[in-house]
């Protein structure tokens, strides 16, 4: 089963993410929270990785729409992006797909707001390849 929208983009870290706020935002996603990976594993574990973030995506009338649809479906919330440095200047980015939703679950309820969600998401990884 795939579970994720995937892109790799012929960029560097720091501006990839710049686009992928950007693009996320013109989507109506804001970002509720940043996991730094690589620092938190630096720090914790004293590893090194490729500079990797996780952004917490959230679009306010889809999680809503989600929500009245299933209840405990904030479990599954927010949308999780990863941007992570893939070497030699190229990012790569990739978000978790919104149907995953409606496969756990097995809510069919979900599959309307998931396929919103998963569109817009689309569309925002469009925008960073097109960046």
């Amino acid at each position: 089963m795939s579970y994720g929208i995937t892109t790799t983009v012929d960029a560097p870290f720091d501006r990839t993410v710049g686009a992928v706020r950007d693009a996320l935002a013109d989507q109506g996603f804001g970002v509720l929270t940043e996991i730094d990976v690589a620092a938190t594993l630096k720090q914790k574990l004293d590893v090194d990785l490729p500079a990797q973030i996780i952004l917490g995506a959230c679009n306010p009338p889809l999680a809503h729409r989600a929500l009245l649809a299933e209840e405990s479906i904030g479990l599954l919330l927010p949308c999780n992006v990863v941007v992570r440095d893939a070497g030699s200047g190229r990012t790569t980015v990739e978000a978790l797909d919104p149907q995953t939703m409606v496969g756990v679950t097995g809510n069919e309820r979900l599959r309307e707001v998931a396929d919103d969600a998963a569109g817009r998401l689309r569309a925002a990884l469009a925008a960073v390849e097109r960046s």
